[in-house]
């Protein structure tokens, strides 16, 4: 059991008073509670909604109506259409990069277009954020990221290395790029939590391997994690947080105590423990109160990382099965309680 990382104090909100800022994947779960978090805790200029779901807009410009937030602009459109960007971007200060193809399954079944989003997506809002006068890109990865075995995590890590580089080309422009990489979401749609809810009805529970483990963090959390990279980004790096992991036996049984296990194997492109820092990057990575820094390795400001922070040992990495921060049932119902709050469900 170890202490739940709290950013707060790590955030400073006025980095985003009287700015642009824009959301791509605006109206997923994670544009939601940014969006509340925000118009709550700050005072920017304009907040861009980009997203390619003119229903999903509709639903959340319901909750905030136009004459009680003036400042809440929807935008239609696609992370392929770079030329749809170049329209979205003008004007913008910071982009949030949340728009993904992410359910491991379909990546799979549908390669080519996890590719298009996922990787030349990443590509054209790198070119057209480099081109509009942007300052600072925070993108959203995964632990699938990190030593990927299925086609996301791959085209992940690939987004990952375009945002990292892209630091080095912006050449003389006053931009900065960053990622946050987390664990599951807590309830977000498609994830186990709900799963297991569905299921419990049924009386049986499908466990791929009682082994397996995985990171968790609350949809709050993951909203936090990006405020602080803005706040404190120098460029290049990955901010990971110091998050639980949970058996997902141990998940079942709680939420549904009465259910049969049944154990089916573990699926294609899964992993039976996730990792979030590998021991390759560990040799680049630094240790903060409650989050790390993988630094980057190809850039001249390099030397700014080890002014800031302390490196973790020789031999470092961090995996859902080798945490020192176990989530116990009481800390998961926490968690799920706050999912609920967030709608997330």
């Amino acid at each position: 059991m170890g202490k739940i990382p709290d950013l707060s104090s790590s955030i400073d909100n006025t980095i985003f008073e009287n700015k642009v800022i824009l959301v791509t994947g605006g109206t997923g779960s994670f544009g939601k509670a940014f969006l509340k978090h925000i118009t709550t805790n700050c005072k920017p200029k304009k907040i861009i909604i980009f997203s390619r779901d003119e229903l999903k807009q509709f639903e959340m410009a319901q909750l905030y109506p136009p004459e009680k937030y003036p400042f809440i602009r929807f935008f239609i459109g696609d992370v392929r259409d770079k030329d749809r960007l170049y329209r979205a971007f003008d004007g913008v200060d910071i982009i949030i990069h949340a728009a993904a193809i992410k359910q491991v399954p379909a990546s799979e079944y549908n390669p080519s277009e996890a590719i298009k989003t996922n990787i030349l997506g990443a590509m054209n809002i790198i070119d057209v954020a480099i081109d509009s006068g942007v300052k600072k890109v925070v993108a959203l990865s995964t632990d699938k990221a990190c030593n990927p075995i299925n086609l996301y995590g791959a085209t992940k890590l690939c987004s990952d290395k375009l945002f990292i580089a892209a630091n080095n080309y912006a050449g003389t422009r006053p931009i900065r790029f960053s990622v946050v990489r987390y664990g599951n979401v807590v309830g977000s749609r498609g994830s186990v939590v709900p799963f297991f809810k569905q299921m419990k009805s049924t009386g049986s529970i499908p466990i791929t391997d009682d082994r397996m483990t995985r990171f968790f963090i609350t949809l709050d959390q993951g909203v936090k994690l990006v405020m602080m990279a803005a706040t404190n980004m120098i460029g290049g790096e990955i901010f990971v947080p110091k998050i639980g992991s949970m058996n997902i036996v141990d998940l079942a049984k709680l939420i549904a105590p009465e259910a049969k296990l049944k154990t089916t194997g573990i699926r294609p492109g899964e992993k039976l423990h996730e990792i979030l820092i590998s021991p390759e990057e560990g040799r680049n990575t630094y240790n903060l109160k409650d989050y790390y820094v993988v630094a980057p390795e190809i850039f001249s400001w390099h030397d700014e990382f080890s002014k800031r922070y302390e490196k973790v040992p020789l031999g470092f990495y961090f995996s859902s099965d080798k945490n020192d921060h176990w989530i116990d049932p009481k800390e998961m119902s926490e968690m799920m309680a706050s999912s609920e709050k967030d709608g997330v469900y």
